[in-house]
């Protein structure tokens, strides 16, 4: 049997159902053929591998191991509806300093909608949403403009969070270098990889020091490097009282996180 065949049929025989055992193979192969690997090659034995992937999904309260702060974000009952059609429903969360959640799910159950709700960005049709009032929020894509530099970029947003010019410039310049990167003063954004573009949205989500960073799937067009760094700054994040909720398709970055929200569910 293909590795694909072996998984799914051993999703099926931990309890998933079906479609979701199906859902979870395609995407699978599907993250796989973005690293232009076999499946094995990146998550190993594919019986080991959906063991694994099985228990991470069925715990979804994990006793802490370090001690966490006050909560920074709770969600109670919150739902979404677009044209008469539920998005998602009843979904609760709580997230306190020092903790990591990862949002999971099949494309299209309202994971970005989700993290705009969690930024106040988009209301929610129902339930209500407690956060903390420093929220940084690093979207899947955009949010930078192509006609200015990465220092014109800090200049701006460190204006808005009141900081002054110089500082804002430092400060992007110390956050980028944690992820080992060196903005050129006369590079603008459009000449920028993608990858680079999402460290730019990295370090703007980060440059007012927030207690509450909203992250949806920030390490697009990161290599394996880069996406090592980026999970190092999330726990330097986490260690230093702050809270995490990353958007996520890459299911081994389960074990790196305090709570899994499965929206599928």
């Amino acid at each position: 049997m293909s590795w694909p065949a072996v998984f799914e049929a051993e999703l099926l025989r931990l309890g998933l159902q079906p479609r979701r055992a199906r859902q979870l193979s395609t995407e699978t192969v599907q993250q796989a053929a973005e690293h232009a690997s076999a499946p094995a090659d990146i998550f190993g034995p594919a019986h080991l591998y959906a063991r694994h992937l099985v228990s991470e999904l069925t715990v979804t309260a994990p006793v802490p191991m370090r001690t966490t702060g006050p909560v920074l974000l709770r969600l109670t009952g919150v739902g979404k509806r677009y044209r008469r059609q539920n998005v998602f429903h009843d979904v609760s969360l709580t997230v306190r300093g020092g903790e990591v959640a990862a949002i999971v799910g099949a494309n299209g159950c309202g994971k970005s909608t989700l993290l705009r709700i969690c930024a106040g960005l988009t209301r929610p049709t129902s339930g209500t949403v407690e956060r903390t009032r420093r929220v940084g929020l690093v979207p899947q894509d955009g949010g930078t403009a192509g006609w200015l530099t990465a220092e014109e970029h800090f200049r701006l947003f460190g204006a808005a969070a009141g900081m002054a010019r110089p500082r804002a410039a430092s400060t992007g310049d110390h956050l980028a270098a944690r992820l080992a990167w060196r903005p050129r003063r006369d590079q603008r954004v459009q000449q920028l990889s993608g990858g680079t573009r999402q460290k730019l949205n990295l370090v703007l989500g980060e440059l007012h020091s927030p207690d509450l960073l909203l992250l949806d799937e920030p390490y697009q067009g990161f290599d394996q490097g880069a996406y090592l760094d980026f999970w190092q700054q999330v726990f330097a994040w986490r260690d230093a009282g702050r809270a995490i909720v990353v958007v996520t398709h890459l299911l081994h970055d389960l074990a790196n996180v305090d709570h899994v929200l499965d929206l599928s569910s």
